[in-house]
């Protein structure tokens, strides 16, 4: 049974990042005291109190800790990066530091931003559920690899009097994301949006913030003892699966820019995107290389991956809050510095 949280003091770990900064708005709003830890600040709210460290050192939480209800831990780097020892270092041993941590000063509750891409291989999901897809065991890429042993590690440390559980959202999209909307727009401007991957025909899960921000709350209100929350995880996605390039086409026309047209074999980019990321691998001992192609992006953009609610449905009682078309008008709205203002040329029909 949910309980209300009105007047509980919560920490959001990663609150200065673009989802961290949204559930801080939202807990705001339903009445929590919300503390922010994160290794920098980016914006300033005199409602908020700050707490500047590093999550992998106790000395660093302990303070930001104290007499705290919950813990919403949203800390990650970039998914898209290429630094196996970052990703292993806040992901997985900064994860473990929380635990720790929570319990040395009686923190009791712990709600992870786990991610979707855990059960993900690169094979095509279709309405996937939770208690039906294992745990990746050839992970694309080392975010996820860190991921799987995030949420397995916050998973496993629930207990009588320590309740955790995990939010796999997928997709996110929405106001300040660094990610998705600026890097098409980006990649846009450069000319290499014209591209579609494979046939086009791929459904996806795009899942707008504030939907993600109404999982985590939920899940934290609902984080009691006996409550079926502890110890599992749930999907949280918009539940309106789309052709992953009528989004794009949406998205980029909506700020602008010509759509997406030309189709690309997706077995060819793939292979590329394999030999791309063995070359990175060789001279990871030299440098760290992001390569603009990877076999998780390739898949991402080619292949079926959307995802089931119904679990956070019967347990939590999660409905969608806005609709794939408010996220999206939403997010254009947000980036006026982002509209294409040049002419759009015609497409040439292929």
């Amino acid at each position: 049974m949910a309980a209300s949280m009105k007047g509980k003091r919560c920490l959001v770990i990663g609150g200065c990042g673009f989802l961290g900064r949204h559930l801080c708005e939202v807990l705001l709003e339903k009445g929590w005291t919300v503390q922010v830890f994160d290794i920098r600040t980016t914006f300033e709210d005199p409602r908020i109190k700050f707490f500047i460290g590093d999550l992998c050192k106790i000395e660093d939480l302990k303070p930001a800790l104290e007499g705290v209800h919950c813990v919403f831990h949203c800390a990650s780097p970039a998914p898209l990066g290429n630094n196996k020892a970052l990703f292993y270092k806040v992901n997985y041993e900064g994860t473990q530091n929380i635990i720790a941590t929570c319990k040395e000063v009686g923190v009791k509750r712990l709600v992870l931003t786990s991610s979707a891409s855990v059960v993900y291989e690169g094979k095509g999901i279709r309405n996937g559920k939770e208690d039906e897809l294992p745990y990746a065991t050839k992970p694309l890429d080392y975010y996820t690899e860190t991921k799987i042993l995030q949420e397995k590690t916050v998973l496993a440390a629930n207990s009588q009097d320590f309740y955790t559980v995990a939010i796999r959202p997928h997709g996110i999209f929405g106001p300040r994301d660094l990610q998705l909307v600026p890097i098409a727009v980006d990649m846009a401007r450069k000319g290499k949006m014209k591209f579609i991957i494979g046939d086009g025909k791929n459904v996806v899960d795009f899942t707008y913030v504030g939907n993600v921000v109404h999982g985590h709350v939920l899940a934290a209100e609902h984080l009691n003892p006996g409550s079926p929350v502890c110890g599992k995880a749930y999907h949280i996605t918009n539940a309106e699966p789309i052709f992953f390039w009528t989004f794009m086409t949406r998205l980029l026309t909506g700020l602008g820019y010509p759509a997406p047209h030309i189709h690309l074999p997706y077995t060819l980019l793939y292979i590329l995107a394999l030999i791309m990321q063995f070359v990175a691998w060789v001279l990871s001992p030299i440098t760290i290389i992001s390569p603009s192609l990877s076999p998780m992006k390739v898949a991402l953009a080619g292949t079926d991956h959307f995802y089931s609610c119904e679990r956070a449905k019967q347990d939590m009682g999660y409905k969608p809050v806005f609709t794939l078309d408010q996220g999206l008008k939403l997010t254009m709205e947000s980036y006026p510095e982002l509209k294409n203002t040049e002419p759009v040329e015609e497409k040439k029909s292929q």
